[in-house]
Order: C-alpha cells, then structure tokens, then sequence
C-alpha cells in the first residue's frame, strides 16, 4: 500500500474514532471527568505535556503524554487509551 493512501486511511480512521467518541463524551455539569492520554489530534490535548504547559500546544498526535479530559470510564473504551501518562 502507498503512504498517501496508508496516510489518508489513518486519518479516515482517527477522524471516524473522534467522532463517535464526541457524540458519547458530551460531559455535562458534574459529570465526573478523567484524563485520558494518547488520543489527542495534533494541538488538542487539554493541557500540559513534557515541553509545553498549555492546552493545544501538543503537535504530536496520538501522544502517550498528552491528555484529553473525557467522562469517567469512557477511556478504556478507546483504543490508545490510558488513564496513565507513559
């Protein structure tokens, strides 16, 4: 397989995965959150990484210590997920 064609199906991919992750991680007021590392899109990740201390600064996707604030349990629901920093 090509490495344009691997490139777009891997975005295909991950664009699929957060869509459906999006439409179930709607948190709302006091809903318990957890950070879930490695599955932020390259400048999502909510905040602070080895090199940065803001939020959308992490241009690396799918970074092991990057973090995304999603409701309690949906983590290990993703795959890459891991309520863990590695």
């Amino acid at each position: 397989m090509q490495t344009k064609t691997k490139l777009l199906l891997g975005s295909a991919l991950i664009s699929a995965l957060t869509l459906g992750v999006a439409s179930e991680a709607v948190a709302k007021p006091g809903m318990a959150m957890e950070r879930c590392y490695g599955i932020n899109a390259a400048y999502k990740n909510d905040c602070k990484s080895p090199g940065h201390s803001c939020a959308g600064q992490d241009s690396q996707a799918r970074d092991t210590k990057a973090f995304i604030a999603v409701p309690a349990g949906l983590c290990a629901k993703i795959d890459g997920g891991n309520t863990k920093s590695k």
